[in-house]
């Protein structure tokens, strides 16, 4: 395997796993892939769903990312030596409170079981009264508004809500925070040995989508706004640099000690990092008015359009809008649902309970049989739902669900929101439950589009990627049907680590950029679904119904 003389990696972390990709930039070959489930977060350690509190320790994303990275120079006769540069992905918005020398709390002894020290996952929504307070406050003090470019609403989603939540609720944590960081930004400061907060060039992308980065107003929001909702934030966006950078752009050579953690030459250049689902689009192949879905346990939906045709425009109730986000040189916007497969697993889970937590009271059943009938139940749920939900004609058993059981992401982020299912009768069963679910998955994803159309943002094509695309032809035919346009779904199965390994060969000067980078490296798609014409004329009907339904929901 001698002749792979210029590779590269890409490393995405999600939600419940790392998983690193080794590719041959000049032909393309993905080499190798390794997956790492994080320990502490498959226990539900540090997490508590009831308060909507997710949070992650930063010993698995380090585990993970020396184990899978050995392992894929391990899969085979690979030259490391050949390794020219990393570029990471991460989700987002997923930050920490760190020292001065950029450690995450949780590192430290006295906190390393508080989960206020931790990364706060993307879909914590602990946050939920700090976001508010930062909408009120950016439409009253009387300068910029803050939230613009951001949809015109602040998330709790987003880095300053958390940030802020934290600051208020534990005074160690904040008195001992020199400044915050995310995860996407942690990493390449990990790996290039930047201890200094002050000094770490952000990535745009983040920057921009959650953390009210733009250059009208020279960089992150000003201290005298953020210290108004608190003295700390103050000083924590004194430790920040104004300078952001695109994920085409290189943030040093890997430090010595990873180097060798890792295996990797000590030439190796880390590039500059980008949130998961905006690595997706790249990996996607994403194109001018391209709307890229990564389906996953939630949805983000990317576009890009020329930055010269976004001057002066804002899109409304949207996860931000930011030059260079995606690809450099466009304007990237970002929307999305903060919950999608998460919503089958949650139907899964109501399903599961009985198995669950009765099961241990029948004495004549051993362990084993019990730990393997679990197993066997929890695989096969989803799979014989689907099987009966496809076998159910549209409209026909009017059940209908909103799809806010975490809260709305877009349009108009209003996480206070719950999910909710109506037509219910006694002879409603599962199956028609599980449809209504997944056509409620769809809607949510036809209102996003429809507020990019209504805004004067057009869609050209529908790409789809992620795990959902990959393994649910139903969900895919329907939300084709609902959307009534063909979808494109990516061909690769690591599609975001992929769009890493491409931005990975820009800033190690093999390709000039990223759009080169995917024409060779690039998947392209090896499905598409095409709407039913009696189905999507069935489904306008059903969706003005589910507009009713969420406006009477959202006022009760």
């Amino acid at each position: 395997m001698g002749q792979h003389t210029s590779l590269v990696i890409g490393i995405d972390y999600g939600s419940d796993s790392v998983r690193s990709l080794l590719v041959d930039a000049i032909t393309g070959e993905e080499l190798a892939v390794s997956v790492f489930e994080y320990p502490r977060w498959k226990k539900k350690m540090y997490c508590d769903e009831s308060k909507n509190q997710f949070r992650q320790h930063p010993l698995d994303y380090i585990e993970g990312l020396e184990y899978t990275v050995k392992d894929i120079l391990s899969q085979q006769a690979i030259i490391a030596q050949n390794v020219k540069a990393i570029t990471f992905d991460t989700t987002g918005s997923t930050p920490a409170p760190v020292n001065e020398k950029c450690v995450p709390l949780a590192l430290l002894p006295e906190f390393a079981d508080n989960p206020d020290a931790m990364f706060v996952l993307w879909k914590d929504h602990t946050a939920i009264q700090e976001a508010e307070d930062i909408n009120t406050l950016s439409r009253t003090w009387g300068g910029v508004d803050f939230t613009k470019y951001s949809g015109g609403i602040y998330s709790s989603e987003w880095f300053w809500a958390k940030a802020l939540h934290i600051t208020r609720k534990n005074e160690s944590v904040s008195n001992s925070a020199y400044s915050w960081i995310e995860h996407t930004d942690w990493m390449t400061a990990l790996l290039t040995g930047q201890d200094n907060p002050a000094k770490i060039k952000r990535n745009r992308c983040a920057a921009g989508h959650k953390a009210m980065w733009h250059t009208e107003w020279g960089g992150f929001p000003s201290a005298d706004f953020l210290g108004r909702l608190n003295s700390n934030l103050a000083k924590v966006r004194l430790t920040l640099n104004d300078e952001t950078l695109t994920c085409d752009t290189s943030q040093g050579v890997i430090n010595k000690e990873w180097a060798q953690r890792l295996g990797l030459p000590e030439t190796t250049l880390i590039g500059t990092s980008a949130l998961d689902a905006h690595m997706g689009a790249i990996g996607g192949e994403i194109k001018p008015y391209h709307l890229s879905k990564v389906v996953g346990t939630s949805t983000c939906d990317m576009l890009t359009v020329p930055s010269e045709e976004m001057q002066g425009v804002f899109v409304k109730g949207i996860s931000g809008q930011v030059d260079g986000s995606i690809t450099p040189g466009m304007e990237g916007l970002e929307a999305g649902q903060s919950a999608f497969g998460d919503i089958y697993a949650w139907f899964k889970d109501i399903l599961m309970w009985p198995i669950d937590n009765v099961l241990d009271n029948f004495k004549d059943i051993d362990d084993k049989q019990k730990a393997a009938l679990v197993k066997k139940m929890s695989s096969s749920i989803i799979v014989k739902l689907t099987e009966e939900a496809e076998k159910i004609p549209v409209g026909v058993s009017g059940v209908i669900a909103l799809d806010w059981m975490n809260g709305r992401r877009t349009p108009d982020a209003n996480q206070n929101l719950k999910g909710a299912i109506a037509g219910l009768t006694i002879g409603t069963k599962a199956p028609q439950i599980f449809r209504a679910l997944v056509e409620a998955t769809a809607y949510g994803s036809r209102a996003i589009m429809e507020r990019f159309l209504s805004e004067g943002i057009r869609v050209d094509e529908v790409v789809a990627l992620g795990g959902v695309a990959k393994k649910s032809p139903f969900v895919m035919q329907t939300l084709a049907d609902v959307l009534n346009r063909p979808i494109k779904v990516a061909a690769s199965e690591q599609t975001c680590a992929l769009g890493a390994a491409m931005c990975a060969a820009v800033v190690a000067d093999i390709y000039d950029n990223i759009e080169v980078a995917q024409d060779v490296i690039g998947k392209g798609f090896d499905k598409e679904y095409f709407p039913n014409e009696a189905n999507s004329k069935l489904y306008n009907e059903l969706y003005e119904q589910y507009l009713t339904f969420g406006e009477f929901v959202e006022e009760y």
